[in-house]
């Protein structure tokens, strides 16, 4: 470990990965930047680029690869993002800091070009995040993606009954889905101020195992818009606050009770978020298992109070 660290490609690429992500980060608490491609694919593209361009490379990559990773393990201490995003980021950003090295070493090799380390040249590629980033952060208009989830789950009691169990919870307690001991926000209750149209029901938010204190927790408060006893449970979300998760936002939340057989009820659950993630092929595959593990906890748990009220 010592010789990395003694070796000067190594401390220079350390130094260059800090200036390119360390940009990029402020640029997202600046509100200078989307949580798009330019973020997660083109600024590691050209910090790779950087990379590839210096004469003396031998620990160059990896020192690039080390210091990025750091950064954005750095990001969770503050409680400033949660380790699932962490991680999905890293995996976003590291093989395009490949990518952009590859392609600098294809240059050099068909060019004949022997790679500088006059730090004005490396800071070059640095460049295209920055007038990339404000350009479609201003220009942009459609930033949010809607996406339904929908969860069904049968329980051996009537819909009326199953209504009665999950318009307001006292208390969720339940087995835990993996996503939610690791890191997604736990809800721990729900309250429903009236049973009637336009009646508040704030659900309250804990943080995850892995969580610092109370990130990840906070509160959603929805509204009901359409109410019927056994048949439907309706409500827009007019405020939501979980804490690092500002990407992220909710429009609806739904349950339906329909007659099953053998006096049962099918119990569908849906909720509508938004997103501003990109790109889309990356992120929502992960958004929608998060939402369909909250999905299963609340249901763990409505089956558990099922039980204690009315016993089977």
């Amino acid at each position: 470990m010592r010789r990395f660290i003694n070796e000067k490609s190594f401390q220079r690429s350390v130094g260059i990965t800090m200036i390119f992500i360390g940009t990029g980060i402020a640029f997202s608490f600046l509100g200078l930047v989307d949580y798009s491609w330019v973020l997660f694919m083109l600024l590691p593209v050209a910090l790779g680029i950087a990379i590839g361009t210096m004469k003396m490379r031998k620990y160059a990559l990896v020192g690039a690869i080390i210091t990025t990773v750091l950064l954005l393990i750095g990001i969770y201490i503050p409680g400033l993002s949660g380790v699932i995003c962490i991680v999905m980021a890293i995996g976003l950003i590291v093989p395009f800091i490949f990518l952009g090295y590859f392609i600098a070493q294809m240059v050099k090799r068909y060019k004949e070009f022997k790679g500088t380390n006059k730090l004005p040249v490396l800071l070059l590629p640095l460049l295209l995040f920055l007038i990339a980033a404000p350009t479609e952060h201003y220009l942009k208009k459609e930033k949010q993606t809607i996406i339904a989830v929908s969860t069904e789950k049968i329980f051996p009691y009537t819909p009326e009954q199953v209504y009665d169990v999950i318009k307001s919870v006292d208390t969720l307690d339940a087995e835990k889905p993996f996503l939610l001991k690791l890191d997604l926000p736990i809800p721990t209750k729900c309250v429903l101020e009236k049973e009637k149209v336009g009646a508040l029901r704030t659900c309250y938010f804990k943080g995850g195992r892995l969580s610092n204190a109370d990130f990840g927790g906070g509160t959603i408060v929805e509204r009901v818009s359409e109410l019927k006893r056994g048949k439907i449970l309706k409500m827009d979300v007019i405020s939501y606050n979980l804490i690092g998760r500002k990407w992220l936002g909710f429009k609806e939340a739904i349950y339906y009770f329909e007659p099953a057989a053998n006096n049962s009820c099918k119990l569908t659950r849906v909720t509508t978020y938004t997103s501003v993630l990109t790109p889309r092929v990356y992120w929502e595959p992960m958004e929608k298992l998060g939402v369909q593990q909250e999905h299963d906890y609340v249901f763990n748990n409505l089956e558990k109070d099922l039980k204690q009220k009315f016993g089977r």
